[in-house]
């Protein structure tokens, strides 16, 4: 079987990685014998590509010539090339969706389109065909390094992503002549690279602070079978948004103007990651950065620096808490807990979550390798070399239907385990229909419009039949890679159609978390909402039937009878009108009781009818 590499598609850095005699490792550039590859891609104006250092150098910054001068060097954009950082962060994305603070910082097609496109003079780029360049530059390390050719890969992607950024990430695969053989979860990688599949049972926590999102998993090992019980995160916090912190620090005495300048701002960046990194063993840094102006000297220590990280630290620490309600666990139950991503070498962000925890957390390995790590890990397991290992990950938001009075059904919840299959039936709402419209939505509110809508099919044409009738038998499969198949099936004519559900573009992380926060916020309300258009629906199914049978069978029922049953039914009415939930259901009961004789009165009328027919059947 050809060999298969794990990588790990970072915002920041990339990786790949590969198993050797049962263990797992990153393989490192055979000439600079460095591992990480940063994710950065420059598109020269000639046309050329540069990735990893080549693009950083070419990456608008401040350089001190040999006269002494400081001078603005590096690309800075449209037709005169671009350096591009961070492309994860467009992955799977439509023009309307990239921040409106974003939009400055790169040269972009027209934005109304479905998909992210950068400009570069006369051409233009999409995300997957950047992050194409970084897979490639990573295919061609490991056959230099190994002497052989890398065709199928595992991809991590964060918890985070959607079916649309799930894609994305699987096409930049293709574009890079790679076989994604996989998807896994970036935490649910790192617990692999840990061997904590050797655990009998317990949970395990998994906090991701990488460069640009902030990712926390809560799984639960039983037997060597992984499984997700929960994920939170945040697409704004990384180690990238403390650099910028410190930026901001560093140039707060300088004018405005100067802190806006590309190549300022870069070169502040610079220094304010490799300050970051010597604070996590010195006590004390000097930064220093030479302006064509002047010269800015600050000293920095490692209590200022933490003051400076400690809101973003407890924003983490937030999302941890937020995921552990979700699992339903205490702190005290989570057994082990995995640090992943290059900022967790801080001493505050280490200490900060052993206190959280009450415990260690899991550091021996080189956090910023364990994802890709662990990606090697779960290579070894689709190889057949790494035992009976099974890996399940969960779905990040619930996917269900729209239903009667604009109603979401969830037939597969947030969180649920893939790959998984659920299959529930539905029927009809209106007396002969012919077509039935499948509305697919993703989210956690309660009513279809304040849910994403994923896609739309209709299913007919269907044999006419009274509502309530027809059998509608609705499947949602989501494979292991989570894209979704959804198929609907006439049970009485064996009518099928199905879609798979593969959007052009997705919604972002912090779309994710905004809709995640919004149920909860707005949860009451929604749910009173729902309540109310399920009496409402209540109502009227049992007003149409009680129309119906009075008009079908007028002389099983007494007038006076007819006479309290259409008083009952004017109330009912009344009340459907109004937002009164409690007294809408209220009088769907007292209306339901007082029509239970009349209903039985018909059901024997149409037994009677059954066995008579049945009898000059059987005469005949």
């Amino acid at each position: 079987m050809t060999r298969i590499f794990g990588i790990d598609l970072g915002t920041t850095n990339s990786l790949i990685a590969t198993m050797e005699n049962g263990a797992p490792r990153v393989i490192a550039d055979p000439e600079t014998r460095h591992s990480l590859l940063e994710s950065v891609v420059a598109l020269a104006p000639d046309g050329s590509v540069h990735v990893g250092p080549e693009a950083v150098e070419r990456e608008p910054h401040l350089s001190r010539e040999r006269d002494g001068r400081v001078s603005a060097v590096g690309f800075p954009g449209g037709e005169y090339g671009a350096v591009i950082r961070s492309v994860k962060r467009y992955m799977g994305l439509g023009g309307e969706e990239v921040a409106r603070e974003e939009r400055a910082r790169y040269a972009f097609a027209d934005l109304s389109g479905p998909v992210v496109r950068f400009r570069i003079g006369k051409r233009t780029f999409t995300p997957p065909q950047i992050s194409a360049e970084i897979l490639n530059a990573l295919k061609r390390r490991a056959e230099r390094a190994l002497g052989e050719k890398v065709e199928r890969v595992v991809i991590t992607v964060p918890a985070y992503f959607n079916d649309g950024q799930r894609q994305a990430t699987k096409d930049a695969g293709r574009l890079a002549g790679l076989e994604v053989v996989r998807l896994v979860n970036e935490p649910t990688a790192a617990s692999l690279a840990y061997g904590l599949n050797q655990l009998a049972e317990g949970n395990v926590a998994v906090y991701d602070l990488g460069g640009g999102t902030f990712d926390i998993s809560i799984l639960s090992i039983k037997g060597g079978i992984f499984e997700v019980l929960a994920t939170n995160g945040d697409t704004h916090l990384g180690g990238d948004d403390i650099d910028g912190a410190l930026v901001d620090w560093l140039l707060a005495e300088t004018p405005a103007e100067v802190g806006r300048d590309r190549h300022v701002w870069n070169s502040a960046r610079r220094g304010a990651e490799e300050a970051k990194r010597r604070l996590s063993e010195a006590d004390e840094v000097e930064l220093r950065l030479e302006l064509p102006s002047h010269l800015i000297v600050k000293q920095l220590t490692r209590q200022a620096l933490e003051k400076i990280a400690e809101p973003l630290v407890a924003r983490s620490l937030k999302r941890c808490e937020l995921a552990l309600a979700d699992a339903k666990l205490a702190a005290t139950e989570v057994g082990a807990v995995v640090l992943v991503g290059g900022a967790t070498r801080m001493p505050l962000v280490r200490r900060s979550v052993a206190e959280l925890f009450g415990r260690e957390p899991l550091c021996s390995l080189n956090p910023d390798e364990v994802v890709a790590l662990g990606a090697a890990v779960q290579a070894g397991v689709l190889m057949g070399t790494q035992g009976d290992m099974l890996l399940l990950d969960v779905v990040p938001l619930s996917l269900g239907i729209e239903t009667m009075g604009g109603v979401m059904e969830r037939l597969i919840h947030r969180n649920t385990t893939i790959p998984t299959s659920v299959t529930e039936n539905f029927t009809t709402a209106v007396d002969n229909q012919s077509h039935v419209d499948i509305h697919v939505l993703q989210g956690e509110r309660e009513l279809a419009k304040d849910c994403r809508s994923l896609a739309r099919f209709k299913l007919g044409p269907i044999e006419a039949q009274p509502a309530g009738l027809p059998r509608i038998a609705v499947t949602f499969l989501i494979d292991a890679n989570g894209i979704l198949n959804v198929s609907a099936r006439d049970e009485r004519t064996g009518r099928e159609h199905s879609i798979d559900v593969k959007p052009s573009y997705g919604l972002t992380d912090e779309e994710i978390e905004r809709m995640l926060e919004e149920a909860i916020d707005l949860g009451e309300e929604d749910l009173e909402q729902r309540l109310l258009i399920v009496a409402r629906n209540d109502a009227e199914q049992i007003l149409g039937a009680l129309r119906k049978q009075l008009g079908e069978f007028p002389g099983l029922i007494e007038p006076d009878e007819r006479a309290r049953l259409e008083e009952q039914a004017e109330w009912l009415e009344a009340a459907r009108k109004t937002s009164d939930r409690e007294l809408i259901s209220r009088l769907v009961e007292e209306l339901n009781e007082l029509s239970t004789p009349f209903a039985g009165r018909i059901m024997d009328f149409a037994i009677k009818r059954a066995l008579e027919k049945k009898s000059v059947e059987e005469v005949s």
